[in-house]
């Protein structure tokens, strides 16, 4: 079975409750006023069976003026839209700006329904009948069907449910199940014994009792504790379905129209819009920079200002790109539509398409902006995937992150991150809790810019093996998480476009020159060593020939890491010869005798005390010795 979504639009009084009442036996002016009045206030909700077995959940909204942000908020999701004309008056105001509104919110399947046609002879139906093709010619109702029909007296129903039947057979698709599931409110209240309840029409996705999801904005969440669909409870509700939803967690109070359920973590807040602008040929008004203006978007209803980028302004049958920038926050999805009408007097003035719900702050007249937008309208997802992750040039971005940016699925984000990647435009780092992704050309660049750090590095210290692994991430990318860091850093010495001299980074073919200054200081310390023997010397009591700052220390690194010197404590060094021949001395003393003492490795290698409690203090730490105790003796570590 097929679940459809109907609509109704048009002028006030030309009929639609009474239509859908004729269709479905039942009344959707819910409130006193409403049926006190004679007019819809609200949106109001049932549903009939087609002769096919589908089921069609029919939505009235609101003809007059002053609740058209009602009308807008009732469009969200529908497959069909019935447009209602009174045939004994024609098309009137509010019919206009009602169809104007449906085609920004890109409704492209509707049936005209001329209603009333017992009040009118057949002369005058056939002028009603040309009229409204006239007024209809160049709009996307130009070929929508008309059917005559008479809600009081049942006349033309019957054709009115087969025109219906034969266009949600053959041409409405079928709404996506399998992506996130993201419903708007539309209504909200409170049942006593149950709580909190809201409606709406499910987008995308499924819902199932017993799920957590999230009320946006306001960050809420919130776990499902009853479906219903067309007054019927049901464990599970799918896209394209009208359902009422019992929540538990939230107050009515909190939550407001224009709110959305969906996922938690998989949507993200927005006070900034990217938006192709339409403004609608039938304007009187030029759409102006900074123009203060009402938003309508999903069932959400915000003031904000419109930044024009491209023009200085924008008239009646143009378009242009445009930042909106809203007064309260809202959570939307790229390829959202919406409708803006002037701040006052409150006249609808256009609307289009969302391009970025969670832009940064742009500038007016920007080239690679204005670019960026073109991509961004005509590119596929995978596209404006790549644009948000070239937006995070320093820091990298995780696949959740692009999730919750695009208020895209997880898996479809996932799916984009592959194909960018076997085409060569990203890298992708994978780690246990979440993928990292960066663009090629910011990888390039930053590794650029490293390779750049490192042979000035070596230019200013030559002598050393290079640059600490930690100075290079704490200057260069910060914001990077280590573990990442370390994995792009193999990368690269995988690629052999850097170096590495255990945590030390270098450029890919340096080597420490041994030169004539490198060997007088090489010479220097190791004759100074070999003939101070066990009477080791501080190396800040040895005199070197005069050298550039900080070459002795240097070189003494370099010693130390090709394994001629060796580190006894913060202020001596010895070579590494003399502590091997030691450590063999040191064991043939312990497996003869068991213990050793710091007086008899004095007596063994003929120095003093002073250098004698080094001696054993370096074979503990090369866990030869161990103490027993005594701070002087010493028994073998194992």
């Amino acid at each position: 079975m097929k679940h459809i979504i109907i609509g109704t639009a048009g002028h006030i009084d030309h009929g639609k409750t009474t239509l859908i009442k004729a269709l479905t036996g039942r009344n959707t002016d819910r409130w006193e006023e409403e049926q006190r009045r004679g007019i819809t206030i609200d949106l109001g909700f049932t549903y009939f069976d087609l002769p096919n077995g589908d089921r069609a959940g029919i939505i009235d909204v609101p003809g007059h003026e002053r609740f058209i942000n009602n009308m807008v908020a009732g469009v969200v999701g529908m497959d069909l839209v019935m447009l209602v004309i009174a045939a004994d008056e024609g098309i009137m105001p509010q019919t206009r700006e009602h169809m104007d509104i449906l085609g920004e919110l890109g409704i492209e399947k509707s049936i005209i329904v001329l209603n009333k046609c017992d009040l009118v002879d057949e002369e005058w139906m056939e002028l009603v009948e040309e009229e409204v093709r006239e007024e209809l010619h160049g709009t996307f109702l130009e070929n929508a069907p008309i059917v005559k029909v008479s809600a009081a007296t049942g006349e033309g129903l019957p054709d009115l449910i087969d025109t219906i039947q034969r266009m949600t057979e053959n041409e409405v698709t079928e709404k996506d199940i399998h992506t996130i599931p993201r419903l708007p409110i539309d209504r909200a209240f409170t049942i006593s014994g149950f709580g909190t309840i809201i409606t709406g029409t499910l987008l995308a996705g499924t819902i199932r009792k017993e799920d957590t999801l999230c009320m946006y904005p306001i960050g809420k969440e919130c776990k499902i504790r009853n479906i219903q669909v067309h007054g019927e409870n049901v464990d599970v509700c799918y896209a394209g379905q009208r359902v009422a939803i019992n929540l538990s967690n939230i107050k009515k109070s909190e939550i407001k129209r224009g709110c959305v359920l969906a996922p938690p973590k998989n949507m993200k807040n927005t006070d900034l819009l990217d938006v192709r602008l339409n403004v609608l040929p039938s304007s009187m008004r030029i759409l102006t920079n900074n123009a203060r203006l009402h938003l309508f978007t999903g069932t959400s209803e915000v003031l904000c200002r419109a930044v024009l980028l491209d023009k200085e302004e924008i008239g009646p049958g143009e378009s242009g790109f445009v930042q909106l920038r809203l007064e309260e926050e809202i959570a939307v999805r790229r390829g959202d539509r919406f409708v803006v009408r002037f701040y006052s007097p409150m006249e609808t003035i256009g609307g289009g398409v969302i391009l970025e719900p969670n832009p940064k702050w742009k500038k007016r007249f920007q080239p690679d902006v204005i670019e960026e937008l073109k991509k961004k309208e005509s590119g596929s997802s995978a596209d404006v995937i790549e644009l948000h992750i070239r937006q995070h040039d320093k820091t990298m971005v995780t696949v959740a992150e692009l999730a919750k940016i695009t208020a895209l699925a997880p898996e479809e984000v996932e799916e984009d991150v592959k194909e960018l990647q076997a085409a060569g435009q990203i890298h992708v780092f994978p780690m246990k809790k979440d993928t990292y992704v960066w663009h090629r050309s910011s990888q390039e660049s930053m590794t650029e810019s490293i390779l750049k750090e490192l042979e000035g590095f070596h230019k200013a210290h030559p002598y050393r093996p290079g640059m600490p692994k930690a100075e290079v991430h704490m200057r260069f990318m910060k914001q990077v998480k280590p573990n990442v860091f370390d994995m792009y850093i193999e990368m690269l010495i995988n690629e052999r476009k850097i170096g590495r001299s255990g945590e030390y980074l270098h450029a890919p073919a340096y080597e420490i020159p041994k030169d004539a200054v490198f060997e007088k200081a090489s010479r220097t310390i190791l004759e100074t060593f070999e003939k101070a023997g066990y009477d080791f010397v501080r190396f800040s009591e040895i005199v070197f020939p005069k050298l550039p700052d900080g070459v002795k220390e240097d070189v003494l690194q370099v010693l130390i890491s090709d394994g001629t010197v060796v580190k006894i404590n913060d202020e001596m060094y010895t070579l590494a010869s003399y502590m091997e021949k030691a450590k063999a001395k040191i064991i043939e003393k312990l497996q003869k005798d068991g213990l050793i003492t710091i007086a008899e490795v004095r007596d063994m290698f003929g120095t003093s005390r002073k250098s004698a409690k080094p001696i054993l203090e370096y074979m503990d730490s090369q866990k030869v010795t161990k103490k027993t105790g005594a701070e002087s003796e010493r028994v073998a570590y194992l």
